[in-house]
């Protein structure tokens, strides 16, 4: 949540005008100063573009571009209506085929939550029969929504063949992982992950419940996992929010 603080900033705050670093370069440098410093913090209010103006004696068009361009890099969120606010830091997550979002997550100290938005057995979607190389059988679809410090990061959805787990709704989906409930109750264990990673633009259900706008940009990472024997048995796609998470990935080469 955003708010609005005073804003404890001299009347004038002078910039190095003989300088061969352009003025707004040198604005730009300050306000990361005063982010990384923390002197302004998440979700705290930047002055406005006509109080920038004021003390450091820019034109709006020159504060605008700086403090646009910081928040195309993340830095800065931009309300229409409200003003400009520091961006709260972006959560870093790994992979799941390395360990849990959930494990990550908590390892880093972060309060997580998960809500199981439905389970049913119904037809396979394109995609995922592909995937599963599936020839007409249902498939069990579970849907979860993850959220760190009560706000949603993540909407998880996972495909299983229903006829390799029979009864999987009658399991633990919201305590327990996936992963590990297909490997504890129906031997299939996680031996490879096909993975691809996209750019997406959420729209209905998935902006409802990760609490974007429609059309807000975000992370699509989609797995299909297979046993040792080489059998695909899970197909997930998980959206993650792309103002919120940042995915890490590590290779020794």
């Amino acid at each position: 949540m955003f708010y609005s603080c005073p804003m404890e900033e001299p009347v004038t705050e002078t910039l190095d005008r003989d300088s061969a670093v352009p003025l707004y370069q040198q604005l730009e440098e300050i306000l990361y100063a005063k982010i990384a410093g923390g002197e302004w913090v998440p979700n705290q209010r930047v002055p406005s573009e006509n109080e920038m103006n004021r003390i450091y004696g820019l034109s709006r068009m020159t504060v605008r571009g700086v403090l646009s361009k910081m928040a195309t890099e993340g830095l800065l969120v931009r309300v229409p209506g409200k003003g400009t606010y520091v961006a709260p830091p972006k959560i870093t997550a790994r992979s799941p085929a390395y360990k849990g979002v959930r494990e990550q997550l908590e390892a880093q100290g972060y309060a997580i939550s998960t809500t199981l938005v439905s389970v049913e057995t119904t037809a396979a979607p394109r995609a995922v029969r592909e995937g599963l190389r599936l020839e007409g059988q249902d498939v069990v679809a579970v849907v979860r929504l993850r959220s760190a410090n009560g706000s949603p990061v993540s909407l998880h959805r996972s495909y299983v063949p229903a006829d390799l787990a029979p009864d999987l709704a009658d399991h633990d989906l919201v305590g327990r992982q996936l992963c590990v409930v297909l490997k504890d109750q129906y031997a299939l264990p996680m031996a490879s992950v096909a993975e691809n990673l996209e750019a997406v633009a959420v729209e209905g259900t998935d902006a409802t419940l990760l609490e974007l706008r429609r059309g807000a940009p975000a992370l699509m990472l989609t797995d299909v996992i297979s046993d040792p024997t080489g059998r695909p048995f899970e197909y997930s796609s998980i959206v993650f929010r792309g103002d919120t998470v940042r995915l890490q990935f590590d290779y020794e080469l």
